[in-house]
């Protein structure tokens, strides 16, 4: 099976050897991904905030596979906090709402502690 492996070019991705999305199937899988700032700032300080941007890379990843948000069939998202999941949710629905994905949430420990969420996204292609 031919593969398209997209790359956001954050260090982990060569260190730990992933990419942020991969097609494969006329599926699109977009790996857990945080609020990684382009300028390597910290992430903004709520969770809202940091799904927003973790949802704007998920949408670049998506869109340089050929896929649009309205593609999305399933979510993770991952909590360090439960009292974060409405503002994770809120923003998730912005972006997914047309969608309505399968989702999940989880509380977790990311391995960040200034990362309050991180986002996975499964599209299908046509």
């Amino acid at each position: 099976m031919e593969r398209q492996r997209i790359a956001s070019g954050h260090p982990y991705e060569q260190r730990f050897g992933y990419s942020r999305a991969v097609v494969a199937g006329g599926h699109v899988y977009v790996s857990g991904t945080v609020a990684n700032m382009p300028d390597g700032s910290p992430p903004p300080p709520d969770a809202y905030a940091q799904a927003r941007r973790a949802l704007e890379i998920i949408v670049a990843a998506l869109a340089e596979a050929g896929a649009r948000p309205e593609d999305v069939v399933r979510t993770r998202m991952f909590v360090t906090k439960p009292e974060d999941i409405e503002a994770v949710g809120r923003a998730h629905n912005e972006v997914f709402g047309a969608a309505k994905p399968a989702t999940s949430g989880l509380v977790v420990q990311l391995l960040d502690p200034s990362w309050l969420v991180e986002i996975e996204a499964e599209a299908v292609l046509g």
